[in-house]
């Protein structure tokens, strides 16, 4: 296994990865926050700006149509990616974050109404909290959760309990942020549609996506969102699929430039979904760097990525588990490359702070998931997340900092 693990295939694409930190190698343990980007993507953001650039779907000219032409490729490049069948589905958006927001502003302030029931969990993100606390504050919605057990599992069997003739919505998400935990969607999926085909379903797909392959017509959701600059590509690009008839069905949550059919002076006629979703000038840029993004991990494979992954998972969860008075949160089987934990006496801070100082970047805090820090009782961990660049190097370096930072801080 370690011999597996000791020349990474894929490293040498990412030039950033050559740099130092605090004069160190770099080991750099923190995509699941933001992944590095290799060369071709910034390659593609710098020529997008620089060759033929112009703004798109406005303009007659030959920069304006190419540019158009290249921004509606990634269109379909995405919903390929995620096994949707219509690209006219996938809506760009900021973030996953922004994307969620939009589902609950646009589809949960048209169709909710107060004392309906949506059903989240304890692992969430914030983004996939806090839109609907928002919702909450705004018309009455009831929230609900599925509890997370010891392990970083779900209470898949909570479930059933949870659900009611007042449910309206069930959004989790695919893979914990903090745990690592792949929840099986799909089956999530089944129980839900079998009690009602009523209840809309929303996967946040932004860890799962990054970690293998993805296709979204085995999980069956009516709404699936996930992030560009997880997945290699660009900040400021995020997507929305939704089923068509849905997104047919909804209002537009911003107004502006490019999403509208015709504007008089009574009234305004919206352009057809996706435009009807995609106010003002678009990440012209950001979009096609995902596409490029996309582009890259495609010409690996999804399966390689996720094989190698685990491989590095293996060696790094023996490694860091060995260390004395490591308590690592979410140990499920079948997880992806998350791995949070604490020492024993050792604020999560200070950890990061001497990891810092011998080159190794890690995150540390609730990692926007303060109910499941409550969950486990703590208030932060030092999470370590693994990108396919990840090798052998990073984590013994990772385990060399971890024991100084043990010896300094006891």
């Amino acid at each position: 296994m370690v011999a597996e693990i000791d020349r990474n295939p894929w490293r040498s694409d990412f030039s950033v990865l050559n740099q130092t930190m605090h004069g160190k190698r770099l080991a750099f343990l923190d995509s699941g926050a933001s992944a590095q980007k290799p060369d071709v993507v910034l390659d593609a953001v710098r020529s997008a700006l620089a060759d033929g650039y112009a703004n798109i779907h406005r303009g007659l000219y030959e920069f304006s149509q190419g540019k158009t032409a290249a921004f509606e490729a990634v269109r379909r490049k995405v919903a390929d990616f995620i096994g949707a069948r219509d690209a006219q589905s996938i809506v760009f958006t900021r973030n996953s974050t922004e994307a969620i927001n939009l589902v609950a502003q646009s589809w949960g302030r048209t169709f909710l109404k107060e004392g309906d029931e949506i059903i989240l969990t304890e692992m969430e993100h914030h983004a996939n909290f806090v839109p609907w606390h928002i919702l909450k504050n705004q018309i009455g919605i009831v929230i609900k959760y599925i509890p997370v057990l010891d392990d970083g599992a779900l209470d898949i069997g909570a479930l059933s309990e949870l659900l009611t003739n007042k449910t309206r919505l069930v959004a989790f998400t695919h893979v914990s942020n903090v745990l690592g935990t792949v929840n099986p969607v799909a089956e999530i999926s089944k129980i839900v549609r079998k009690f009602s085909s009523d209840i809309k379903i929303l996967i946040d797909g932004t860890q799962g996506v990054v970690h293998a392959p993805v296709d979204i017509s085995a999980f069956d959701p009516d709404f699936f969102v996930f992030t560009g600059h997880k997945l290699y590509g660009p900040t400021g690009v995020g997507v929305l699929y939704g089923r068509k008839e849905l997104l047919d069905s909804i209002p537009p949550w911003q107004g502006g430039g490019d999403m509208i059919e015709r504007v008089t002076l009574d009234g305004v006629a919206f352009a057809p979904v996706p435009a009807k979703f995609e106010a003002g000038t678009p990440a012209i840029a950001e979009v096609i760097g995902l596409g490029a993004a996309i582009d890259y991990l495609n010409a690996i494979g999804m399966d390689k990525i996720a094989a190698w992954e685990q491989k590095v998972l293996h060696y790094a969860t023996e490694k860091v588990s060995a260390i004395e008075g490591v308590c690592v949160y979410g140990t499920t089987a079948g997880k992806a490359g998350i791995i949070s934990f604490n020492i024993d006496g050792c604020p999560d801070a200070d950890i990061a702070m001497i990891l810092d100082r011998c080159g190794v970047a890690v995150r540390t805090g609730h990692h926007c998931c303060q109910p499941l820090m409550q969950r486990f009782g703590v208030e932060g961990t030092v999470r370590a997340s693994i990108g396919l660049y990840t090798n052998k190097d990073d984590i013994d370096q990772l385990v060399a900092g971890l024991l100084k930072a043990r010896d300094m801080l006891l």
